[in-house]
């Protein structure tokens, strides 16, 4: 059983900068492949970028460019920048962990974490 644990949310102006964080229980990080989602009211969650176990990263278009997602491995944790922020980024961001691809194994959800763009 792995638990993911999220922190970092909160209110920030639009424009700005937030760096979010998931601390994982057990270092997975060499086999699974962490992501962040976000689900915003009367939405549905939505892929925000993934790493894989080699490093490889991939975003969504809609925050290509604004967002950066990086791990630290000494302390088994993913973090997810967000920079330039709009009032559509508001949502709650979950943490994600997920086998590779035609891999089966379990899936790994946080409990997630508010961000509000507001001024």
């Amino acid at each position: 059983q792995v638990q993911l644990v999220e922190s970092g949310g909160g209110l920030v102006q639009p424009g700005g900068s937030l760096r979010l964080s998931c601390a994982a229980s057990k270092n997975i990080f060499g086999f699974y492949v962490m992501g962040w989602y976000r689900q915003a009211p009367e939405k549905q969650r939505e892929l925000v970028g993934t790493i894989t176990s080699g490093g490889s990263t991939n975003y969504a278009d809609s925050v290509k460019g604004r967002f950066t997602i990086s791990r630290d491995n000494a302390r088994v944790t993913v973090y997810l920048q967000l920079n330039s922020v709009k009032p559509e980024d508001t949502a709650v961001y979950y943490c994600n962990a997920r086998p590779p691809p035609l891999i089966s194994g379990k899936e790994y959800w946080g409990q997630g974490t508010q961000v509000t763009v507001s001024s």
